[in-house]
């Protein structure tokens, strides 16, 4: 479980355990992680579960709360965001960085999946 005062040692705590295979798209998948789980501290109760996995060709995340859900309109690949708004660039960034985000949301919690391919898979 994280929470608001977690997000800097998970995100630390991520990068550690990461497979180094991902090489350099390694930020870029801690970066989006680190999207994901800022939103649940921002938009979903404040507290939140992430499981890291490696298969044989992949890397995967997967990061769940117990919020309200996402909100229809938000629940698709969102478009490029306006160069000067507020918000709205976690989940654009996080489809930008991974190679496959899935979500599953509901009125009792939202679980995000993030998965980045290996090089040479």
């Amino acid at each position: 479980m994280f929470g608001r005062d977690d997000i800097t040692v998970l995100r630390h705590e991520v990068l550690e355990r990461l497979d180094r295979r991902l090489g350099d798209r390694l930020d870029g998948f801690v970066l989006a992680i680190n999207e994901v789980i800022t939103n649940v501290v921002l938009h979903a109760g404040g507290n939140g579960r992430l499981v890291l996995g490696v298969s044989g060709s992949a890397v995967w995340c997967t990061v769940t709360d117990s919020g309200p859900g996402i909100p229809e309109h938000l629940q698709h690949p969102p478009e490029v965001p306006e160069a000067f708004g507020v918000g709205g660039r976690g989940i654009w960034l996080a489809y930008q960085l991974c190679d496959e985000v899935t979500m599953a949301t509901g009125p009792i919690g939202t679980t995000i999946g993030l998965k980045i391919d290996l090089p040479g898979q």
